[in-house]
């Protein structure tokens, strides 16, 4: 079991593994902790936002909608690879979830097929909303694919996991597509790679 990391030492690990860090208004309180707890934390979840426009698609994953609150995840990563930073703490990015894939990525094994949507998932993983239009279509810039592979490995590294723990919301929820447009096998690949 993972406490989620300070708010101060999840910025320094970002910028350790040399993320561009764009801070968001007071992110490190915008959060939906008065609706259940932050953790134990056990993995990192990657998403695509089904937007297009940069300063669009920060907004909305900041303030959400009318009837999805933000912010919807912790992180949203633009086309050129920055990470905007929109909140930390609880976020509506996960939603519920297999209660086999928790336990999958907390036992760090391969993972099973999701069938059910059981378990809280905004409680157990970061989140980090990446900028694209969702359609199989749109492109993903190197710079965005790195940016993934490193905030990732940064998690990773501060809480002892491996590449194992980080997976896509297709992989969570039954009927998730995100992200779209690359593999969740070969973002971890890259992951193992750089945490070696």
């Amino acid at each position: 079991m993972a406490p989620p990391m300070s708010a101060s030492r999840f910025l320094d690990a970002l910028k350790d593994e040399g993320v561009t860090v764009v801070e968001v208004g007071d992110w490190r309180h915008h959060n939906r902790n008065h609706k259940g707890p932050w953790g134990p934390v056990h993995g990192v979840m990657i998403h695509h936002t089904a937007t297009s426009g940069s300063q669009r698609t920060v907004e909305i994953c900041r303030d959400g909608y009318a009837s999805l609150p933000g912010p919807l995840c912790h992180g949203v990563i633009t086309k050129d690879g920055h990470v905007h930073l929109v909140g930390y703490g609880r976020a509506n990015h996960a939603g519920l979830g297999d209660d086999d894939v928790l336990r999958a990525v907390i036992a760090e094994k391969a993972l099973p097929a999701d069938n059910e949507a059981n378990t809280d998932g905004n409680r157990h993983f970061y989140g980090f909303e990446c900028e694209n239009r969702g359609n199989g279509e749109d492109p993903w810039p190197d710079a965005q694919l790195d940016a993934i592979e490193r905030v990732s490995a940064a998690i990773c590294r501060h809480h002892g996991w491996t590449h194992r723990s980080v997976i896509g919301h297709l992989e969570w929820q039954p009927g998730k597509i995100d992200p779209k447009g690359f593999t969740m096998k070969t973002m971890r690949e890259r992951i193992e790679e750089r945490l070696k």
